[in-house]
């Protein structure tokens, strides 16, 4: 195993596991091109999670976007030299995998079926009705 592809691996499995998604290749297979990244194949995406290849650019970008890092930390890790370094707005901290994922869809849903989803959580999130005794 090289150890820039095992060291990736690892990245990547501490990126997955922070962002409460599941470490599996069958997962990633269908997130990969939906987040811009290259069709892939089950295998390919074990290569990547076993630390034997490493992904496509493209696909290297569509990771980091799944996962919430910046692409160059998930390609090469962080660097001990911190430097000046703009805060990512774009989800906030306890915003993590599946909920962000659900949101990002959400969003891509034609405007009918988005007022749909909120109403049926305003429905959810309401408070339910004490039966009388």
């Amino acid at each position: 195993m090289k150890t820039e592809q095992s060291a990736f691996a690892k990245r990547l499995l501490a990126a997955l596991g922070a962002a409460g998604i599941e470490a599996s290749p069958a997962l990633l297979e269908k997130l990969v091109p939906k987040y811009g990244g290259e069709a892939v194949t089950s295998q390919a995406v074990s290569g990547w999670l076993t630390g034997k290849h490493l992904p496509k650019q493209a696909n290297m970008q569509a990771l980091a976007h799944i996962v919430g890092v910046p692409p160059h930390e998930l390609q090469f890790g962080t660097s001990a030299h911190k430097g000046v370094r703009e805060a990512n707005l774009a989800w906030p901290d306890h915003v993590r995998g599946h909920d962000r994922l659900a949101f990002e869809a959400f969003l891509a849903l034609p405007e009918g079926r988005r007022k749909l989803v909120r109403e049926l959580i305003a429905v959810l999130g309401a408070p339910i009705p004490k039966r009388p005794a």
